[in-house]
């Protein structure tokens, strides 16, 4: 999502922060994906280098460099504002839940299935709602995918107990 939003934000063809090229443009841009990735998301560094078809290493130097390439870099800074902007614009704009049970009966509407052996509890926040899922270890990342595709539109938090 955030690779197609700074290609689309930066008028790149869309996968091109994954091709082995050196233009400077696309090396700024997918400096700053990954960084954003980093300090919003947090999403783990492996997983970024894979969706930019880089060594997990670079991420490390994207995130070291960041404050200078910030401070110093012109175009770096102005890739990195319009594309920050855009994402939190996106992410302003996502629902939350306001009550518990409001949220479970979504979740479990959408597919989203209990299990009585409770092995693994995971907790699931929206906003001021929150409801505990339990699922066996078996059925744990079927589940987590599950919830994760299910508030794909809705600002969310998912927590394992």
């Amino acid at each position: 999502m955030l690779c197609d939003l700074t290609t689309k934000v930066m008028g790149l063809p869309q996968g091109s922060l994954a091709l082995k090229t050196r233009k400077r443009d696309i090396q700024v841009c997918r400096t700053v994906a990954s960084v954003i990735a980093r300090t919003e998301d947090t999403i783990h560094r492996k997983v970024i280098a894979s969706v930019l078809n880089r060594d997990r290493s670079l991420i490390y130097h994207y995130e070291k460099n960041h404050k200078s390439n910030y401070a110093y870099w012109m175009e770096y800074r102005n890739c990195f504002n319009k594309v920050f902007t855009a994402y939190k614009d996106i992410e302003k704009n996502k629902k939350t839940f306001l009550d518990d049970d409001w949220m479970k009966s979504h979740l479990i509407q959408n597919g989203v299935k209990e299990n009585s052996k409770a092995q693994v509890l995971i907790e699931v926040r929206s906003g001021n709602a929150m409801c505990i899922m339990k699922t066996s270890y078996f059925e744990f990342s079927t589940m987590l995918q599950k919830i994760k595709e299910v508030m794909e539109g809705y600002k969310f938090n998912v927590k394992i107990l």
